[in-house]
């Protein structure tokens, strides 16, 4: 008695790999799935770019409450619970990046290698009836395939000539190549989008004009961030202003930012401002943000002293900056001070809430019985700084979109002919561009017949 081996040969790994072939494969191929996925990174992209990212809980109570919710549903209590506070960073966007980034990797092995192997794996006519099957074909009385050879070489064509009075040439294989780079160069621009989130981090600062700093505050990081935030890193402000227009408001402001060595020498220096940062050993410093830090005053002849200032409470209606001045030693008594902007009058009140006088940087008045001199209103900058290594690699992938795209454009044209029992038969195919390849073939086949009537 003999046994069926086949059965008892079959293992767990092949069982897995039908499975993949017969069931995943196809899913994975479906171009619905491709659509719905890249529908889904959009939304949710979309998302980060309206809903604040990497704020306090305290932001998203205060802008998105949960009576009323905005659209009905949309609270802080379901942007912390989904990660919209940080969609870039999710387990599931990344999920969603990576089940994208298979499907077309898988849609790349599956339809485009085979369709670029079938053009290169070029097959000769040589029956007439094969001719019938293509998109545009013509039968011939007087014509040679030494003439359809020299016609066709010099329209860039490559020829293949084949051993019973037949060819088959082609051009434009960069057109079937050109969809492999596409989806190469998107699957790169996934990758650099995954490795940024995992390794990128955010980091916002407010400095003091004319302080030193770290970078410390990191409000947003991937799991993998800590190798990219410079420990040894340190930045000095050395000023930061602002200019105004003549009708009192913000033109632009700026900070002069200088990146020291471990011996606090300068290493290199550049002013920012809005859309011009500063880049130094991988890290981004972007000026976003602006406030007052402190007052320099002076009482009679004593000697400068500065005091922090503090943003106010206006409930939306602008921002408003205040500190409390002693004008006794024993704190016992003293009055407010309250600015708005740099270069605007400062306000004193006195412990009543009444208005004692209004001042400007390098003016005195006299309150309580001392001479009070504001000597400067010293600004602050923030700063929003980022790393994403990922940046170059998605760089990377979006110079090989665009070079795909490009290919993608060109006309991958084929042609056959035979010379059969005193009959000539010519005909071609293309992906695209139908209607310039008719006109092409119609005057080679117009060439043809010219040349073999001048040799008759």
């Amino acid at each position: 008695m003999t046994l069926d081996n086949s059965a008892t040969n079959s293992t767990p790994r092949s069982h897995l790999g039908k499975f993949l072939r017969a069931e995943l494969l196809p899913i994975l191929t479906d171009l619905r799935l491709a659509i719905v996925l890249l529908l889904a990174i959009a939304l949710f992209s979309a998302s980060g770019t309206v809903i604040e990212q990497g704020q306090s809980i305290e932001f998203y109570k205060a802008n998105y409450p949960t009576d009323p919710a905005l659209f009905g549903f949309l609270s802080w209590k379901v942007i912390l619970t989904i990660g919209l506070d940080h969609v870039y960073r999710t387990w599931w966007f990344l999920s969603l990046l990576i089940l994208f980034a298979t499907s077309l990797t898988a849609c790349s092995f599956t339809r485009q290698l085979p369709a670029l192997k079938a053009a290169r794996n070029w097959k000769l006519y040589d029956q007439p009836r094969q001719f019938q099957k293509l998109a545009l074909s013509a039968e011939l009385d007087n014509a040679s395939l030494s003439s359809l050879t020299q016609l066709l070489q010099q329209k860039r064509y490559r020829v293949f000539q084949g051993e019973q009075d037949n060819l088959y040439a082609r051009k434009g294989i960069a057109g079937r190549i050109g969809p492999i780079i596409v989806h190469i160069g998107i699957v790169i621009i996934l990758a650099g989008a995954i490795w940024g989130a995992m390794t990128g981090f955010v980091a916002q600062e407010m400095v003091p004009s004319g302080e030193s700093f770290q970078i410390h505050n990191i409000i947003d990081a991937g799991p993998l961030a800590a190798p990219q935030i410079p420990k040894d890193l340190s930045l000095k402000v050395n000023r930061f202003w602002i200019d105004y227009t003549p009708t009192g408001s913000i033109d632009q402001f700026y900070s002069d930012i200088s990146a020291l060595d471990r011996q606090g020498q300068e290493v290199k220096r550049k002013t920012i401002f809005v859309n011009e940062p500063f880049r130094y050993r991988g890290v981004t410093f972007y000026q976003t943000d602006w406030g007052i830090a402190a007052i320099r005053i002076r009482f009679n002849n004593s000697p400068t002293l500065q005091l922090p200032m503090a943003a106010l409470n206006t409930n939306g209606n602008g921002r408003l900056w205040g500190t409390w001045i002693p004008t006794k030693t024993d704190l016992s008594e003293g009055v407010s001070l309250l600015a708005k902007d740099l270069q605007g009058t400062l306000l004193i009140y006195d412990a009543k809430g009444q208005l004692v006088d209004t001042l400007r940087a390098g003016m005195a008045t006299t309150v309580n019985g001392v001479t009070l001199r504001i000597v400067e209103v010293v600004g602050s900058t923030g700063l929003q700084i980022k790393a994403d290594p990922g940046i170059p690699i998605v760089y990377a992938g979006f110079g090989l979109l665009m070079l795909g795209v490009v290919m993608s454009y060109v006309s991958h044209s084929q042609i056959w002919a035979l010379e059969k029992d005193g009959r000539f038969y010519v005909g071609g195919r293309t992906n695209r561009a139908q209607v310039a390849f008719e006109r092409e073939m119609l005057e080679i086949l117009d060439q043809i017949t010219q040349k073999q009537e001048i040799k008759l």
